[in-house]
């Protein structure tokens, strides 16, 4: 507890981060694990289910290839439509949030101190607050605190979108590395296998990052993709069979 001789020093803890990029970059590490994760499943339940019908090695390649490149290019396509559209979102809410300050200083700054009221400080403080932060940024105070934007830190669609690819690109040569170079009596155990232990890894990155508990993430991602991969497995065997 602060006392007269020992005055509380402004500022974060010294082991916490509050940069005012942290939040961000924790979410595309987030995104970046999710990305890889669905790249694992999804290229594990193609290749399982080939092999599933043929041991031939090249029509096992083939899809996982083609697999793998629709699932990135998939990826990265709906991440840059969904970016552009809330980016675009944004950019108008930014815009008539600056008409508002040029038309309406007045009201918008007792719109900002009514937030801060809202939070419970003392409305004379909380006048206090929004005049100083508005004199400071004053679109960046009031997108913040209105709409929860940093009109100075908007997401890039590009980025968004290679980052995505990147991720599900990487985690998808996982099965296909794995069920290519293995032997054909043990390809598909081995990469069951390997999907299962690098979907515990995602799974408790992910549940990490989050601050959840691992135990019940790790379980869930790895129940998931076993399913995924019994399911294609049994279903590749059944046309492989009747196929053949």
């Amino acid at each position: 507890m602060a006392t007269d001789s020992t005055p509380t020093e402004i500022g974060p803890h010294a082991d916490e981060p509050h940069d005012g990029g942290f939040a961000g970059r924790l979410n595309w590490l987030r995104a970046g694990v999710l990305g890889a994760n669905d790249g694992i499943v999804s290229t594990a339940g193609i290749v399982v289910g080939v092999a599933g019908a043929t041991a031939e090695r090249d029509a096992i390649v083939i899809a996982g290839v083609a697999g793998l490149v629709a699932g990135a290019i998939s990826m990265a396509a709906g991440e840059y439509v969904s970016v552009s559209t809330q980016r675009d979102a944004e950019r108008a809410l930014l815009e008539k949030e600056r008409r508002e300050l040029l038309e309406e200083p007045e009201e918008e700054l007792a719109e900002l101190a009514g937030i801060y009221a809202g939070k419970g400080l003392d409305p004379a403080l909380a006048l206090e607050v929004a005049e100083q932060l508005t004199a400071h940024d004053a679109l960046g105070a009031h997108a913040e605190a209105e709409l929860g934007i940093d009109p100075h830190d908007l997401t890039s669609p590009w980025a968004a979108a290679w980052a995505s690819m990147l991720a599900f690109t990487m985690g998808a040569l996982l099965p296909l590395l794995t069920i290519v170079l293995v032997a054909a009596s043990a390809r598909v155990a081995v990469t069951i296998v390997t999907v299962t232990a690098a979907l515990a890894l995602t799974g408790f990155v992910s549940a990490r990052l989050g601050g959840a508990p691992p135990g019940r993430a790790v379980a869930r991602n790895m129940a998931g993709g076993l399913f995924a991969m019994l399911i294609t497995y049994a279903i590749g065997t059944a046309l492989g069979t009747q196929i053949g």
